[in-house]
């Protein structure tokens, strides 16, 4: 009865100190967020923010201002940036475009979801045009060094476009 009694006790004392050193999430009740949840932690913030920084290629003061220059503070609720509501404009078409679009990303594997640099690649104005495209070496592939582009290595008889190969005479072919 007293080993039971024993076991117990320090069963308890055990739990106790277990639940007592555990760290636990500091919970935080952000002033002014208007698209992500309410119960957001300062580590999920923390991880959004960054996230944003490294699509967009911007800092803090793109969307946020200063409350205080004197202590160099942030005034973070503030909407008096008007940044802040384009990126929550952008945070709810993402998110209809991935509800709409990307329903099944869980069921297959290889599909993604879009994000700010979907279409930023890190950079704060979207590209409105392709990039331009590589280009080979001069004159491209099989140029001979100095020629023209679109001309033949030197000894390769010319073809113009759409016509059949022309085979080399001469003693090798007979």
């Amino acid at each position: 009865m007293k080993k039971s009694i024993l076991v117990i006790a320090a069963l308890s004392v055990f739990l106790f100190l277990t639940m007592a050193f555990t760290v636990q999430e500091e919970v935080v009740r952000y002033k002014n967020l208007k698209v992500l949840p309410k119960k957001t932690t300062k580590a999920e913030l923390d991880t959004i923010m960054k996230m944003f920084t490294a699509s967009l290629g911007v800092r803090c003061g793109e969307c946020h201002v200063r409350g205080n220059d004197a202590q160099r503070s942030w005034d973070f609720a503030s909407d008096s940036n008007e940044h802040k509501n384009i990126a929550r404009g952008m945070m709810r078409m993402t998110a209809r475009i991935n509800k709409k679009y990307f329903k099944d990303v869980n069921k297959e594997k290889n599909i993604q979801r879009i994000t700010c640099y979907s279409c930023h690649n890190g950079k704060e104005k979207p590209g409105m045009t392709p990039p331009p495209q590589q280009q080979g070496p001069p004159g491209g592939p099989g140029a001979r060094p100095g020629g023209q582009p679109g001309t033949p290595p030197a000894g390769q008889p010319t073809t113009p476009p759409g016509a059949p190969p022309v085979q080399p005479t001469g003693p090798r072919n007979q």
